[in-house]
């Protein structure tokens, strides 16, 4: 049997903790779904190790923060600390929140939307996407092999092994200081190999520093620029491996001859960015509008916004959308007009607006 909730919210950063807690509070049966370890996984993944978390809201916002408890200090605080105390909230208040646990597509049922996730089907009156615009990327390769780009969950994985990371810029590069540091704790020389399609590398100065710091102590780092990620293969022993191509020679009669390394798929870890939603706005049916040249002011020609009312509901009912996920604009229907809405992908504004859709929500289950 389905499990049966008022609201499931997918996504467990900002917006969608203080719409579980506002949930929790307001006597809505809940549950959020979190594809990451843990809450605020999305936020670990893109801020730098160290980085301050400040309360910034938008000058032109008068709006306090609606949901205080998640509020950032007025003294920044590391991002570290911010997830430790938003963790112990969450435990505290007794949220229902499911972790590992990835969102897959919204079925129509009679009285219910089916929520089909990792972990089974739900079902729920009204479902709220809280995922942030921060969707990995997926590494495309020829063959069968396919992975998502990912943040480091767990350093000590790669501790024996020889790593591959790929990506140029500071994510990668912190994966990478993450992974010398647990080797260099455990005498481990096994190199980590930094691979990058391009020739040069780009990360900030602060990152470079750091990881110059980790090379100093004794960290094995290769570096392999312009290499190209060109196949996914099973080998003889039943694993997937990713084959990167790292030099070529371009010979006589159009013959090329390169030089390939192979690492198992659980040894890689794809740093190469992210996406907006899009994809999955079109895979469960929510539309989307393309701006047109000289008529759209919020975004570039060709970008797609997201449709929205007043109280963030989609064109699909029941089906509501906050924060990242709709950041950095998207298109209002209010009053059988359509404007056009900037949208700052701040912790203020997914929190704030997590706050209007519960009280929409509570407003429309009182009927």
């Amino acid at each position: 049997m389905d499990q049966k909730y008022d609201v499931l919210i997918v996504g467990g950063g900002p917006g969608g903790v203080a719409a579980a807690y506002l949930c929790h509070k307001n006597g809505l049966s809940h549950v959020l779904i979190e594809g990451g370890k843990s809450i605020f996984q999305g936020i670990a993944n893109t801020y730098p190790e160290g980085k301050n978390v400040y309360p910034s809201k938008p000058k032109e916002n008068p709006e306090p923060f609606l949901v205080e408890e998640l509020r950032p200090p007025d003294k920044p605080v590391t991002v570290e600390k911010y997830i430790q105390y938003v963790q112990h909230f969450v435990q505290h208040e007794g949220l229902n929140v499911l972790t590992d646990t990835q969102f897959e597509n919204i079925e129509e049922g009679r009285d219910y939307l089916k929520v089909h996730t990792s972990r089974g089907t739900f079902q729920a009156k009204k479902v709220l996407l809280a995922f942030g615009s921060s969707i990995p990327k997926e590494l495309s390769v020829y063959g069968d092999a396919k992975m998502v780009a990912k943040g480091l969950d767990d350093p000590k994985k790669y501790i024996g092994v020889r790593t591959l990371v790929i990506g140029g810029g500071n994510s990668a590069a912190d994966v990478i200081i993450s992974i010398l540091k647990e080797k260099r704790n455990a005498n481990d020389k096994e190199p980590v190999y930094w691979a990058h399609v391009a020739e040069t590398f780009d990360v900030n100065k602060e990152t470079a520093q750091r990881l110059g710091e980790e090379i100093l102590l004794g960290g094995n780092i290769r570096l392999l620029p312009g290499a190209t990620p060109r196949i996914g293969e099973v080998d003889d022993e039943g694993v997937d491996r990713l084959v990167i191509r790292v030099s070529e020679d371009k010979m006589a009669g159009g013959i090329e001859r390169y030089h390939a390394m192979s690492f198992p798929m659980k040894n890689v870890i794809a740093c190469i960015g992210s996406q907006g939603p899009t994809s999955i706005y079109d895979k469960i049916g929510v539309q989307t509008i393309a701006c047109a040249e000289g008529v759209c002011q919020v975004a570039k020609e060709g970008d797609r916004l997201l449709l929205l009312t007043a109280d963030f509901e989609s064109t699909r009912k029941g089906v509501y959308v906050i924060g990242g996920a709709i950041s950095p604009s998207y298109m209002r229907i209010s009053k059988g007009a359509i404007h056009e809405e900037r949208h700052p992908n701040l912790i203020y504004t997914a929190v704030n607006d997590a706050h209007h859709v519960i009280e929409a929500m509570l407003k429309k289950m009182k009927k």
